[in-house]
């Protein structure tokens, strides 16, 4: 198990160990982290993998599981949330900017920049069901500015602005099997499910938790069946999404069609969209 603390260093639990304590931990030095550990993630495969953190000092760290001493370093502004392939990357800042950058490489580094959200960006998800159609190009974020956006790494300005909520949005996530759905959290205390496929003005299914506290993260169950939501109060909620999350069939294609459409509404409301067309 590993976990990012506030003081900026990785801790790795161990669970076959007897010890209460971390087995292995980074150092608490200026060549790793030094500020808070926003995100942590195992990339690549069970043999062949790497642990990426991120931290508001503006980091993203690689590092190797067997050995917590000594990291790579990616400066970048200060980065809030990270969505990992195996070497490229989406990061959000605090400025409200989205980038894609690659690990490795003769393009190592920062590729693209998108601009689009008014504050910092809190949560960031790459679409990663797989079936009939690929949509691996697509992500999602949200952000202090009370807006999830919808991307494609192939455009940087937004395909479209989901503003249905009223307060900070902390956390959004696609779904791991249904190619339309993802769920995002608020300050509110209110989950959202949305289905694209339904539905891009309102969510399909909310509910706010008990004693109106914010919830700041927010994560799928690997078969898509459940998601879990932590609040600002310590506490974990897990909630059955039932016959709401299961996709079908016909959903990719649908998927498709939905995104033509959104594109298409886009084009049409810039300026000189109709134009364009016309010729």
């Amino acid at each position: 198990v590993v976990g990012g603390t506030y003081s900026g260093q990785i801790v790795l639990w161990d669970n076959r160990s007897h010890r209460r304590t971390p087995v292995q931990r980074t150092p608490l030095s200026a060549a790793a982290h030094t500020h808070p550990v926003y995100c942590v993630n195992v990339v690549g495969t069970q043999n062949a993998n790497n642990l990426i953190t991120v931290s508001t000092d503006g980091r993203m760290c690689s590092w190797s599981l067997d050995m917590l001493s000594q990291p790579q370093v990616s400066p970048h502004s200060i980065v809030y949330n990270v969505c990992m392939y195996v070497n490229n990357y989406v990061v959000g800042s605090e400025e409200g900017t989205v980038y894609t950058a690659s690990r490795h490489g003769s393009k190592a580094g920062i590729c693209e920049m998108f601009e689009g959200h008014q504050g910092p960006v809190t949560g960031i998800s790459c679409h990663n069901a797989v079936g009939t159609v690929d949509f691996s190009h697509l992500f999602i974020t949200c952000s202090f500015d009370w807006t999830v956006k919808l991307w494609s790494t192939k455009q940087n300005k937004p395909l479209y602005s989901f503003e249905d909520n009223a307060d900070y949005v902390y956390d959004v996530m696609w779904s791991p099997v249904h190619p339309a759905i993802f769920a995002s959290v608020d300050g509110m205390g209110r989950l959202d499910l949305w289905n694209l496929n339904n539905d891009t003005e309102v969510p399909t299914a909310s509910v706010t938790i008990e004693g109106a506290s914010a919830l700041n993260r927010v994560r799928w169950s690997s078969g898509g069946k459940e998601v879990a939501v932590g609040d600002s109060e310590g506490r974990v909620w897990v909630y059955d999404t039932g016959e709401l999350s299961v996709a079908h069939s016909d959903d990719w294609t649908r998927f498709a069609r939905t995104l033509m459409e959104i594109r298409a509404n886009h084009a049409d409301g810039e300026e000189e969209g109709p134009m364009e067309l016309a010729s």
